[in-house]
């Protein structure tokens, strides 16, 4: 099953308390919304996606409480993004400044900002070209370094901000480089 798009704009326009709301009552889905207010309908990942993506997490969690330098945020956190549009990227990091500058209300639901450091891994139902444009969306919004894992290929889409994007083919790991100074992602248990 693919992502599913609906606009419901000619009939209503969910403010963000409406469509965080419509997420906690549906919590079986995964909805994001794009940047023009249309609900993007997700599939749940299969097994092999799921368990890559907590791998993936894993690893980012694991540098993360050794530095104490940030944040780590699974797939299931929601990013209000300063366009508009409301994201789940399947790995996110913030450093800790910018998390304690959220009030508390401001952490319990979608956070009000685009993250420094996002992972796409693109699952059997996604769109390379969609998932492409999200990676963008992500660099038009802020996000200083994203990688797009694309498994079926093994190849990495690196988007750093004012650059072109850079293409791995094969690679065996992924430096963190100055966004996440220290970080090495394994990318063998990932293929």
């Amino acid at each position: 099953m693919n992502a599913l798009t609906v606009n419901f704009n000619s009939i209503i326009k969910l403010t963000d308390e409406q469509f965080f709301q419509l997420c906690q009552d549906n919590r079986d889905l995964r909805f994001e919304r794009n940047a023009n207010g249309e609900l993007i309908i997700m599939p749940p990942t299969g097994g092999e996606t799921g368990n890559r993506n907590a791998g993936l997490t894993a690893q980012v969690w694991i540098w993360n409480d050794q530095s104490k330098l940030g944040m780590v945020f699974d797939s299931s956190t929601g990013f209000k993004l300063p366009n508009g549009a409301d994201r789940s990227p399947d790995a996110a990091w913030i450093p800790l400044e910018r998390w304690n500058a959220l009030t508390s209300e401001q952490q319990q639901k979608f956070l009000p900002l685009c993250p420094d450091f996002v992972v796409e891994l693109l699952s059997p139902s996604d769109s390379l070209s969609a998932t492409q444009q999200k990676m963008q969306e992500y660099m038009d919004n802020a996000t200083r370094l994203g990688w797009l894992i694309v498994r079926a290929s093994r190849r990495v889409e690196i988007y750093r901000q004012d650059q072109e994007v850079e293409i791995l083919e094969f690679p065996v790991s992924l430096s963190g480089e100055d966004v996440l100074p220290g970080f090495v992602l394994n990318l063998e248990s990932m293929w």
